[in-house]
């Protein structure tokens, strides 16, 4: 299965989704792939600490190698790297991403992603997309690339009017690209069981009939601590409510 985890919105959790989604389905020997599009790298970074950084081949080298005409095509394996985690591998982002989005745009590589990734079905189990926050060359390919789409949601008045638009912009692409393409849901996420606001925007959201995942994501600074230490929740603390969470989450999508 091919998922994109897809916001237009910054600081909504995305890569921290994508990673801990996969970092569990890697955890129950799936073999995973994360490819990272996003040129912070934030969940390269995240999967493999200060090995991000060495410069190794990744989503920038695959694209700049999709503008060069071959008569062989590269092997997509050759960006992708391991990571400390059993079953779970890599493609990192770099900043270099930013210095191609003009001329993929130009030549017209939309496609290219998902090319790579079906022939790499039979490699992996499950594949996880981290997108840019924008609706780029980049969330495109990802979007055109991928099956499933999960959406993370803030629990606050501008997420909630971000989400339509970025609800259409998902509907354009499955009727103009990808047909298949799944929403499969709303992930709510540093929700506030106890606050007012979290609890009637989330409702608003299910009583207008958005698919809206459960569990919800609490809010938790162990994911601070995750952040920092660069282990996702599975490895740093399986038994923590958040880290439960993440796997019933999980368990809804498979």
């Amino acid at each position: 299965m091919r998922r994109v985890v897809f916001n237009q919105k910054g600081g909504v959790g995305k890569s921290t989704i994508t990673c801990n989604l996969a970092a569990i389905a890697a955890h129950q020997g799936q073999r995973t792939l994360v490819i990272d599009l996003d040129r912070q790298g934030n969940s390269s970074r995240y999967l493999t600490g200060e090995g991000a950084d060495e410069g190794s081949a990744g989503a920038a080298e695959f694209f700049d190698a999709a503008l060069k005409f071959s008569v062989r095509s590269p092997n997509t394996a050759d960006f992708i790297i391991a990571t400390p985690w059993e079953n779970l591998h890599l493609m990192p982002a770099s900043p270099a991403l930013d210095e191609l989005h003009g001329k993929l745009e130009s030549r017209q590589k939309i496609y290219k992603l998902r090319d790579a990734l079906v022939e790499l079905a039979d490699d992996y189990d499950s594949i996880w997309i981290d997108t840019p926050p924008a609706l780029n060359f980049y969330t495109r390919s990802a979007l055109i690339a991928a099956e499933g789409c999960l959406i993370p949601f803030d629990c606050d008045d501008f997420s909630r009017r971000a989400l339509y638009g970025l609800l259409e912009s998902v509907k354009e692409i499955q009727a103009d690209h990808n047909p298949d393409l799944l929403i499969e849901g709303i992930v709510v996420n540093q929700f506030q069981p106890r606050a007012s606001l979290p609890q009637r925007t989330v409702q608003e959201l299910i009583d207008e009939g958005l698919p809206v995942l459960e569990p919800y994501l609490s809010a938790s600074v162990k994911i601070k601590e995750s952040h920092e230490l660069v282990r996702p929740m599975i490895h740093l603390d399986p038994r923590h409510k958040l880290t439960q969470e993440f796997v019933a989450l999980y368990d809804t999508l498979v």
